[in-house]
């Protein structure tokens, strides 16, 4: 488990490796990437808009479908217990654009509370897909 950055009230988020990546790990990498980054790419999912707003917001957990709601509250849960996040997963579209594989609530709403970069999985044959979505982690 690797401890990560702060959100709200100086909560600590922890993140998880993904079990898909610990089953195979020969197959999965991961980086940090800039959460805004990916979020406006994402956006071009056919996936997004059970998530997000034609303007770009992300919903709120009374906007979401039901099933969203459920996957939400249950990170916004964890989040309130202190537990861990596994990372998400994510890949690169037939549209060249992100999708999240798997993970879509963490992320969203890791993003809607302001985190700016976290840690996810990528398969390791997306590595130079995902080069312009790295966070500089000198900081």
């Amino acid at each position: 488990m690797n401890s990560g950055p702060h959100i709200e009230n100086h909560t600590q988020i922890v993140f998880e490796d993904h079990e898909a990546a610990l089953a195979n790990p020969h197959r999965y990498m991961e980086i940090i990437i800039r959460v805004p980054d990916i979020l406006e790419s994402w956006r071009e999912s056919l996936f997004s808009f059970e998530w997000i707003w034609r303007d770009g917001r992300i919903k709120t957990l009374q906007e979401l479908p039901e099933n969203e709601r459920v996957l939400r509250q249950a990170v916004e849960d964890k989040i309130r217990q202190g537990r861990a996040l596994p990372k998400p997963v994510l890949g690169i579209g037939l549209m060249d654009n992100v999708e999240i594989g798997s993970g879509r609530a963490v992320f969203l709403v890791m993003a809607d509370r302001g985190l700016g970069k976290m840690p996810v999985h990528i398969p390791k044959s997306n590595e130079e897909d995902f080069k312009a979505f790295l966070a500089d982690i000198s900081s």
